[in-house]
């Protein structure tokens, strides 16, 4: 509250950078320490980094987090404002009546480590590759742009040594908005389906559908998703799922 005095804590307690180095403050870890805000993408970005640090050397072990608390109205207000939020409050990705994503809360963190340096029973999935790139110029500052979604998938697979054909399950980010969903299912199709024998159907999943968008922390919730999905051999469907929207073209998929 700004009607009382300010303490000695307020700037470690407040400041964004100081949140990665309190975790390794209290857990003693003397490696990279960074708190990364790149929007939705935030958690995965960390990932991504991780795994680098990894590859160099610079750790031995990393721990790649996002966390995404509702503290206030403001980006409420903005968001409505914008128009980019539903009004009935359901995440309808892929749907015919996609009217715009639900903000959500939650944490999520996932341990990386060399795979030649862990136990076997402790893997529950293998990073074969990442890739990271930035929309640039589209038809807004907040607009999807599918060529540079393209860009970074193909970017990830060349990376993991993997044809695109050669997924069989896609954790989308899947917003449920109705610019947002056909631009990245035409991305995934342009990269993803030549090749693709008609056997071998691509599976598309969107957590958000059922737990909203954590914003900083949605990367990593797709991701815990994406492994719970390869642990278990199910992919849950989606929620508010009734219609598909005609926008999407799924031949060949």
């Amino acid at each position: 509250r700004h009607d009382k005095p300010l303490s000695a804590l307020f700037g470690s307690s407040t400041s964004r950078s100081i949140h990665a180095n309190r975790i390794s403050f209290l857990l003693g870890l003397t490696g990279p320490s960074m708190t990364i805000d790149t929007a939705c993408s935030s958690s995965l970005i960390t990932v991504h980094l991780a795994s680098q640090a990894l590859r160099e050397g610079d750790c031995d072990i990393a721990i790649a987090a996002g966390v995404n608390f509702l503290h206030g109205p403001e980006l409420f207000v903005g968001c409505c404002k914008a128009r980019m939020l539903s009004p009935d409050c359901r995440c309808k990705t892929f749907d015919a009546s996609a009217n715009g994503y639900v903000r959500g809360e939650g944490c999520g963190a996932v341990v990386l480590q060399r795979t030649n340096e862990c136990a076997p029973d402790m893997i529950h999935a293998i990073l074969k590759g990442s890739a990271t790139n930035q929309d640039g110029r589209s038809a807004s500052l907040t607009a999807p742009n599918g060529p540079a979604q393209q860009d970074v998938i193909r970017s990830a697979l060349q990376r993991a040594g993997l044809k695109g054909c050669e997924i069989d399950y896609i954790e989308a980010h899947g917003t449920g908005t109705s610019l947002g969903d056909p631009i990245e299912v035409g991305a995934l199709k342009s990269v993803l389906s030549p090749g693709r024998d008609e056997t071998q159907p691509l599976v598309l999943g969107a957590v958000k559908s059922q737990i909203g968008h954590t914003e900083g922390a949605a990367g990593v919730a797709g991701l815990i998703k994406a492994i719970l999905c390869l642990q278990r051999g199910r992919v849950p469907g989606n929620l508010h799922l009734h219609e598909l929207n005609p926008k999407l073209d799924l031949t060949d998929f």
